[in-house]
């Protein structure tokens, strides 16, 4: 899976996957050869939602301004901002891009539901928008992102192989999910649903506000004081970040048990190699930066969009977007050398530091 989804970095992105989402009328137009034709010199904005995560800093902003500038001949101006999980924030960022005359922005939503209105806006003043990652609701013209259902049973799935013979209808497990501002997160614990329910026992579930380590660690703690330390043989993390709150109670409760996670960050990875986290859901940023760019640079330059977006998919405001959905890969101890290090998104010296040097070593990683 890992290799098809470089392949599609790396080729025209012909990716073939099943549509999903719901059927409703669309909110817009999302004709994407609406507007008159120009060439390389064109304005592309970017907003993406936080920056607590890692991913979008280090590697979305990066891959995403590369690849513009790749397919302008480095000619487009690229204007970029974040709006540090504030979604009023991020609704003036909109305005801002509309003042700049943007051709067609790049959103990476913090509220999905809230940010409609700024989506109508942009598109009333002859701005296209390609939804990235999460799917916005509005008039959207295209939109790219990962398979999130699929996200969702990797992590189930892996939860139940770490758990092994464990893993029967009396087995207390906890859910921490991401917030329910984010449709992704819906989509993942979905998917882990589809997994879980039936073979293990839910103990507690919670909807994790902001997607934050903190509150991730806080609810932690009233899971093992609701259901006891003892009786919790695993956790389903929707993501690294809260992984790590996760752990941090867990340590402090002497209890050691699988975790889950999303987006292979670098601590992530370490801890994973230290045995602390159990596995991480490797999404590679490059393809999906890469579609982002080109459905972009394709609908400012009123282009087709038929060559890169293979799929459809729908929201309760658009109907058939065009869409680009990247695979994804179960990341545990046993294939970091296959996946994050030979991609080239870390090094094995960026991985194997101090303590965590023996069991690199141990594990051939590098």
């Amino acid at each position: 899976m890992r290799r098809a989804a470089v392949a599609i970095a790396a080729g025209a992105m012909a990716i073939s996957l099943a549509a999903c989402g719901s059927a409703e009328e669309a909110g817009g137009d999302n004709d994407s050869t609406a507007g008159a034709a120009k060439g390389d010199d064109i304005k592309v904005g970017l907003l993406l939602p936080e920056n607590k995560t890692a991913r979008y800093e280090k590697f979305d902003r990066p891959l995403i301004e590369k690849k513009v500038k790749e397919l302008t001949n480095n000619k487009a101006e690229f204007l970029y901002n974040n709006a540090k999980q504030d979604a009023n924030l991020q609704a003036q960022q909109v305005d801002t891009m509309i003042t700049n005359k943007v051709d067609v922005l790049i959103l990476d939503a913090v509220d999905a539901k809230a940010i409609q209105n700024s989506v109508q806006k942009a598109v009333d003043a002859g701005i296209k928008v390609v939804a990235y990652d999460r799917l916005a609701e509005g008039p959207i013209s295209a939109y790219t992102s990962f398979d999130n259902e699929e996200v969702g049973r990797t992590q189930g799935e892996a939860l139940l192989t770490a758990l092994g013979d464990k893993a029967t209808k009396s087995t207390k497990i906890v859910m921490i999910n991401g917030s329910v501002t984010d449709p992704n997160a819906a989509q993942f614990k979905k998917g882990a649903h589809s997994v879980l329910d039936g073979k293990v026992t839910i103990a507690k579930e919670y909807d994790t506000k902001e997607w934050s380590p903190d509150n991730a660690n806080s609810e932690m703690e009233a899971a093992i004081s609701s259901v006891g330390a003892k009786n919790i043989a695993g956790v389903y993390s929707a993501n690294d970040g809260m992984a790590g709150g996760i752990i941090t109670a867990l340590k402090a409760a002497d209890l050691t048990i699988p975790v889950t996670g999303q987006d292979a960050e670098l601590a992530a990875v370490q801890r994973i190699v230290s045995g602390e986290q159990y596995m991480s859901v490797y999404k590679p940023y490059a393809p999906e930066a890469d579609a982002a760019a080109e459905m972009a640079v394709a609908l400012a330059k009123g282009e087709s969009l038929d060559s890169v977006a293979k799929d459809k998919v729908s929201s309760n405001s658009a109907k058939d977007v065009p869409s680009v959905l990247v695979p994804v890969t179960s990341l545990t101890k046993d294939n970091i050398n296959d996946t994050v290090i030979k991609d080239g998104v870390y090094t094995a010296a960026e991985i194997c530091t101090g303590k965590y040097k023996a069991a690199c070593t141990t594990l051939k990683i590098g």
